[in-house]
């Protein structure tokens, strides 16, 4: 007998111990359940009060969605932030039942990168609103040459859209924090060899170019100069 309880030890405290395991087991699993049925209401309640506020016409005019669907997806940018809306709150189902299981390295790592979801949201919303703006930008700079009759209008106001759209990316990947402000710095430093390099080809290339741009932007009064001669004379 005393051999038989030598063998039967070993086994009652391996179901004893899936006996404590089950119930947190179960538990885990209806929270993961009932965190799917949240996450989806959550998504598609999202993504009906974006589009109550006209969020896609706004997505759609700064060109976010024409750039998604040039990446070969059929979703728009709301859909996009419904989607992480819902990835936010299968995370918070998981933490919540990583933690009922005791499993705490997992539950840090996810806890990690759930607090990395709002920077991803505000990073979005920087470029939606900055998008917006930098197109705005150049419509009102391609507006103004053309009011005042300067050519080359179109070229400056992508110029001003394209240089918006730089620092708005800027802020967004600063927010982001990615990197200790590695990308950030690789980026100035990409951007400011660009700028040295269009400066250095257009001013020592391109002069007699320059000097005829200037001119034609900005036309001299030859009235003006005829009537200063006549006076000198």
């Amino acid at each position: 007998m005393q051999n038989i309880d030598v063998v039967l030890e070993p086994l009652r405290a391996l179901l004893q111990q899936v006996g404590a395991f089950m119930p947190r087991l179960v538990l885990a699993v209806g929270v993961l359940i009932l965190g799917w049925l949240v996450a989806k209401a959550f998504r598609f309640s999202v993504v009906k009060a974006l589009r109550a506020l006209n969020f896609h016409v706004l997505t759609e005019r700064a060109g976010i969605d024409n750039f998604l669907q040039q990446g070969g997806t059929q979703k728009d940018t709301v859909e996009l932030f419904g989607w992480i809306a819902y990835a936010l709150v299968i995370l918070a189902s998981l933490i919540i039942a990583f933690n009922s299981l005791g499993l705490t390295q997992v539950t840090d790592l996810l806890g990690r990168v759930l607090l990395f979801g709002p920077r991803l949201l505000v990073a979005l919303l920087v470029v939606v609103f900055g998008s917006y703006f930098a197109r705005f930008a150049g419509n009102a700079v391609q507006s103004y040459c053309r009011g005042a009759e300067i050519s080359d209008g179109e070229l400056l106001g992508r110029l001003m859209q394209y240089g918006v759209m730089a620092f708005v990316v800027l802020l967004a990947v600063d927010h982001l924090d990615i990197g200790g402000g590695l990308i950030q710095q690789t980026f100035l430093i990409l951007l400011s060899g660009v700028v040295v390099a269009l400066a250095l080809s257009f001013g020592l290339g391109g002069r007699d170019r320059a000097a005829a741009l200037i001119e034609r932007w900005f036309p001299r009064d030859t009235r003006d100069g005829k009537d200063s001669r006549d006076r000198r004379a």
